[in-house]
């Protein structure tokens, strides 16, 4: 059996910095057993840690990162609608894939890093989220549940070799 140690919970005062050093001493060292953690995109793991090298190899990003509905954001959407007919992206999409870039980087912070960064939402396929992917990004496979397995294991196969 693995053993599966995970990291979640609300956060307050005092108890931020306290999570951020057990989870980077947990992902220090050589590890026999799986670590997964849980985050929240657009939360401080999502923007404020830094795993390098094997330490983090994957990160599955649910959902595109749009922000709640506002008053603020639907002022900012009327605003853009008007001027350029592109108020749901500046008030929605452009945030949202702010996070969901954030949370990816986290896999990359090296040039030596491999991994791999798994996008869980049917609207990543549309054009108009692909166009914000990073040119990095330019050899990506589209994935379904049959055969996630076979492209896992000849990802990893090509990139230790």
């Amino acid at each position: 059996m693995t053993k599966i140690d995970i990291f979640s919970g609300f956060l307050g005062a005092g108890k931020t910095t306290l999570i951020k050093k057990l989870i980077k001493e947990a992902f220090q060292g050589e590890k026999e057993e799986s670590l997964v953690a849980f985050c929240v995109m657009g939360g401080i793991f999502g923007e404020g840690i830094d795993l390098k090298r094997e330490q983090l190899i994957g990160a599955i990003i649910v959902g595109t990162g749009l922000p709640q509905i506002s008053n603020e954001r639907e002022i900012l959407k009327e605003y853009y609608d008007k001027k350029e007919g592109m108020g749901f992206d500046y008030a929605y999409r452009y945030p949202g894939m702010n996070k969901v870039l954030q949370a990816a980087g986290r896999v990359i912070r090296t040039a030596e890093d491999v991994g791999i960064i798994e996008l869980l939402d049917e609207r990543f396929l549309q054009n108009d989220y692909q166009r914000l992917f990073p040119r990095e990004w330019e050899q990506r496979s589209v994935c379904q549940l049959s055969n996630l397995e076979e492209k896992l294991t000849v990802f990893w196969e090509e990139k230790h070799l």
